[in-house]
């Protein structure tokens, strides 16, 4: 059984909660290594590991990736080859060796265009900021989109009671279990930006972002009110294109 080990990044705060998780597999593989924290990223190289992996292009999660590869000589890999130093662009379906089993790369798009989840098979999902240890995640438009998103989590669910391990938070039991619920908190909030269209009188081709998000997320926090935004504009784009 492979282990996994998880280290948290210093980098607290309200878009990345306690920290960025930085996940080391079978002592081999680090899955997202998070910000460019001297202290993090030396003990990260202590483990010299062979291949690093990101979930995603956003720099909680890919700051440190580069001098990582460099002080180690791992190949770093992601789905955008932007975010690749010494290997190549990750694909859907890879299977990666590590001890005695392989590892599922699977493309997960929706909080980012590329986003992909880290299968253990048998035990458990890797899942970036696809999901999160609690709260739900923002649909980063235009990067991300809500129909991929939707989609993403239909095939997360077919995962079935895999453990969750988040890129932000606790482990989840049930990673299909989890994908249930923030379905149907994806779908209720479409109502809910519908419902505010028709009280503002508007479509949501038309409308302005600020003004749906101040029906909408009317009590959301200040220093998050600009994820609120991006999952707005977001959710109107998908509403316009399904007319």
């Amino acid at each position: 059984m492979v282990e996994i080990e998880r280290i948290l990044a210093p980098n607290p705060g309200p878009m990345t909660l306690d920290g960025t998780n930085t996940y080391v597999l079978g002592g081999q593989v680090v899955v997202d290594p998070g910000p460019a924290d001297a202290e993090h990223i030396e003990r990260l190289v202590r483990l010299r590991p062979r291949l690093i992996l990101v979930t995603h292009r956003h720099p909680d999660h890919t700051e440190g990736a580069a001098e990582l590869a460099r002080s180690t000589g791992a190949a770093l890999r992601g789905l955008d080859p932007d975010e690749c130093l010494g290997g190549e662009p990750l694909v859907d379906g890879e299977w990666i060796p590590v001890d005695d089993v392989e590892l599922q790369v699977i493309a997960t798009p929706g909080h980012t265009a590329d986003s992909v989840c880290i299968v253990v098979p048998g035990r458990a999902v890797l899942t970036g900021d696809t999901i999160l240890g609690r709260g739900t995640t923002v649909i980063m438009h235009p990067d991300g989109a809500v129909g991929p998103y939707l989609a993403t989590l239909d095939r997360l669910e077919a995962l079935g009671d895999l453990e969750a391990l988040p890129g932000h938070g606790d482990p989840l039991p049930s990673v299909a279990a989890v994908a249930r619920e923030y379905r149907a908190h994806r779908l209720e909030r479409l109502e809910q930006v519908r419902d505010a269209l028709a009280t503002l009188g508007t479509t949501a081709a038309d409308a302005p972002v600020a003004a749906v998000t101040d029906v909408v997320y009317a009590d959301v926090d200040p220093s998050v009110r600009q994820a609120a935004e991006a999952s707005m504009a977001a959710q109107l784009a998908y509403l316009a294109q399904a007319g």
